[in-house]
């Protein structure tokens, strides 16, 4: 590791801690060359797929993006930013176990739908009209039909 104050190559591991997640390495280190001390952090580095729009164009995964996108969807309604959170852990979870190194749009569209179904009835059903371009008042009453079924008989059907 490269000293950040004198750029000198050698450097030396004094202390090494995990965060209490695991996810993380923190290592202090001194320099060599001018003594000094600084830190270093490992985390493990996963790509996301790329995601391609219907377009055909290729984009980089945007965390931020899709957070937007469930904020919007459950703009003015009673869920916690934990629960965001956890929601958009679960899609990230699935995208990467896919092992896809291209998810096309719809899938992840798919992935929104199914959390904000499990979070929000109201979001899931503004997002739905958005996402599937509702054109007329029965695809909107379709939507709303579905999220009133029993989970059992959703899961039967889907």
């Amino acid at each position: 590791m490269k000293c950040p104050f004198c750029s000198e190559p050698d450097t030396q591991v004094i202390d090494t801690r995990e965060n209490e997640e695991g996810d993380t390495v923190r290592r202090r280190r001194r320099c060599l060359a001018c003594d000094k001390r600084f830190t270093t952090y490992e985390r493990i580095e996963l790509r996301m797929p790329l995601i391609v729009k219907k377009n055909g164009n290729r984009t980089e995964y945007d965390r931020e993006k899709l957070q937007a996108s469930l904020m919007l969807a459950l703009r003015k309604r009673p869920v916690t930013a934990e629960s965001v959170d956890a929601a958009i852990q679960r899609i990230e979870e699935r995208l990467l176990a896919s092992g896809e190194r291209e998810v096309p749009t719809g899938k992840v569209g798919e992935l929104v739908m199914r959390e904000l179904r499990r979070l929000d009835k109201i979001a899931y059903v503004r997002f739905a009209s958005v996402y599937r371009n509702f054109e007329d008042v029965e695809e909107f009453r379709e939507a709303v039909r579905e999220v009133k079924k029993p989970r059992a008989q959703r899961s039967r059907t889907s």
